[in-house]
């Protein structure tokens, strides 16, 4: 029996299908691959990558809340020298995309992480993390200044020729729609990766405070992607993330107009099945 075929292009890169896995939550792959067949899902987005190695917060920095998980984790990596050596000889081994997310506290430092992974192969497309302060610039982040948006995304697209993802900082989601996109798509993106996300207090925290992830942030992520598709039209592809705990979930986003769908607190409250599960129900309706 022929299955359907359900590949999917995110910005040129071809993927087997449309489930991936959220950006920043899934390690480097190696990690999960005891759990999750990584060459099952469509595409591996890995943790933030910095010049630097960075230790991130002091613990405790993830609590179980009633609706999902809250975390400030505080971008933990191990640099861009630990991933090169350290990390790409496994993700040579598997035959799925790996998407390289990115940042960097000025534009220098995007630039030279984007030139140093166009290097790769192994790298399939760079996703930049625009959440970030520009210490240069009085402190103001990336991600809420159209300017700033503008330049840090054409920088790295100047950087390399890969495919270029763009993840919005998810608390400003007006300025996001009516600035930031624009600036972006100007710069040279046509995808991004449009997740939700809230910081809460929470005391257990030693940072005080975090963000919100699992099924709870649905309802919001469902509407900023149906705004998102009324405003933009199909000339943006889109990540849509945010509360994936169910097949019927990843369903849904997809009918409303995402191009993909990334999951990951759903991978803890569900477990390991949850991706074959999605791809159980597309592969039945199609």
């Amino acid at each position: 029996m022929i299955k359907p075929d359900m590949t999917v292009e995110i910005a040129g890169i071809k993927m087997r299908n449309p489930v991936m896995t959220a950006s920043g939550t899934f390690g480097y792959g190696e990690e999960f691959s005891a759990y999750v067949d990584l060459e099952e899902i469509g595409a591996i987005i890995t943790k933030g990558l910095s010049l630097k190695p960075r230790a991130g917060n002091p613990t405790p920095r993830i609590v179980e809340t009633p609706g999902g998980m809250l975390n400030a984790i505080g971008l933990q990596n191990v640099g861009i020298d630990a991933f090169i050596s350290d990390k790409v000889p496994f993700l040579r081994t598997v035959a799925t995309p790996v998407i390289v997310n990115l940042f960097g506290n000025t534009l220098e430092e995007y630039g030279e992480l984007a030139a140093r992974l166009d290097r790769i192969p192994e790298v399939a497309g760079v996703e930049v993390n625009i959440s970030c302060p520009n210490v240069k610039h009085g402190g103001i982040v990336f991600g809420t200044d159209p300017k700033a948006a503008y330049e840090v995304v054409k920088l790295v697209r100047e950087a390399t020729i890969k495919p270029l993802i763009v993840k919005l900082s998810p608390d400003f989601t007006d300025a996001n729609e009516s600035e930031i996109i624009p600036a972006a798509l100007e710069a040279g993106i046509r995808i991004v990766n449009y997740g939700n996300a809230r910081r809460v207090e929470e005391r257990r925290l030693s940072q005080g405070a975090g963000g919100l992830s699992g099924p709870e942030l649905f309802p919001a992520t469902l509407e900023t992607l149906r705004r998102a598709r009324a405003r933009f039209g199909r000339g943006l592809e889109i990540i849509a993330t945010g509360g994936v705990d169910s097949p019927e979930k990843a369903r849904q986003l997809l009918r409303e107009g995402a191009t993909a769908v990334g999951y990951f607190t759903g991978f803890i409250t569900r477990g390991p099945i949850l991706a074959r599960e999605i791809l159980e129900l597309l592969l039945a309706e199609r």
